[in-house]
């Protein structure tokens, strides 16, 4: 990501990033602390393995709180309500149909992608995030796997 490239976000997006901030500088910081602290405590720390990985999980942590404040900093909130009815957008919830199976993406910006309360959201950035946007329900949208097949995907429902 650029130095002045937005992130667009959805508002489940946003609120997520936010409460994970807020556990990483209360609960995660604390916790780290008080196990540099016991590491402190219990001698010679140029030879503690306790000590080396508690100052490891501090510095990833400390990278984790910055990553989000950057993305956060940037952070343009998707407009639900923007959207064309029947048309895949950022921000869209859709199922989509292949060989019978049908399965179910909300498409997101790469920042929030992933499995999260049992929904699979999806980068717009991804083969099938790239490929459904822009399209219609009911379109069929042929997708390159990375195996270098094409697999069809029938567009049943946008949200």
């Amino acid at each position: 990501m650029s130095s002045t490239e937005r992130v667009r976000l959805t508002q489940q997006g946003l609120d997520d990033l936010h409460t994970e901030l807020d556990h990483l500088r209360t609960v995660e910081r604390a916790r780290v602390s008080e196990r540099i602290k016991e590491a402190k405590e219990g001698g010679d720390i140029s030879e503690s393995g306790e000590y080396e990985d508690a100052k490891r999980a501090q510095a990833f942590l400390e990278g984790r709180i910055r990553e989000i404040e950057r993305v956060l900093a940037k952070a343009d909130l998707i407009d639900p309500t923007s959207a064309k009815h029947g048309i895949v957008t950022l921000g869209s919830k859709v199922t989509v149909e292949e060989d019978g199976e049908r399965s179910t993406y909300t498409i997101v910006s790469a920042a929030e992608a992933g499995r999260k309360n049992g929904e699979m959201r999806i980068s717009n950035q991804s083969k099938v995030g790239a490929a459904l946007l822009g399209r219609r329900l009911g379109e069929q949208v042929p997708v390159a796997t990375p195996n270098g097949q094409t697999i069809t995907l029938t567009i049943v429902s946008v949200e």
